[in-house]
């Protein structure tokens, strides 16, 4: 990322990151919970509940890790506050704020040139073929203004492709 100026940055808000992190294990806790406690019923039930409840777990360890990190648009693109590259500009093709998107909460939706590889960071992104998600439990305004800026970006691109 050295070199690069950042245009935008979309971080978590403390707020919304531990109210999710608070959902995620109470959840696990409430089925470990529901699971251990019922005497009698079906083993493989038990199994399942106790699983389901891992599960919820292990989402707000991963939650946790990624909400660290920060989700930065340069001239060069989107990256994490990490260095990995989650959209080079030059696949960018769209940003889609539309209430009817497929977004995250708080976000926005990116379109994407060329599929890449399959990403999940709960509640900061995801990309799943040509799309990302930029959002969760991101600030509004922070994504609203990035949004925003790669829409400008883009604008801009179209613009100087037709001169």
């Amino acid at each position: 990322m050295a070199g690069m100026t950042e245009v935008a940055r979309v971080e978590a808000s403390p707020g919304r990151r531990m109210f999710g992190l608070g959902v995620l294990i109470c959840l696990g806790l409430l089925l470990f919970w529901l699971a251990l406690s019922q005497p009698g019923g079906s083993m493989f039930l038990r199994i399942v509940v106790l699983a389901i409840g891992a599960l919820a777990i292990w989402a707000a360890r991963e939650m946790r890790r990624a909400t660290a990190q920060a989700v930065i648009l340069t001239e060069a693109g989107l990256v994490e506050s990490t260095g990995t590259v989650i959209a080079p500009m030059e696949q960018i093709e769209a940003v889609d704020r539309g209430t009817f998107a497929f977004k995250p909460s708080n976000g926005f939706l990116v379109r994407l040139s060329q599929p890449g590889p399959r990403v999940w960071r709960p509640g900061l992104y995801w990309r799943i073929g040509r799309r990302v998600g930029i959002g969760g439990v991101a600030h509004a305004a922070q994504a609203k203004a990035m949004a925003d800026a790669l829409s400008v970006m883009l604008a801009e691109r179209a613009g100087a492709g037709q001169g």
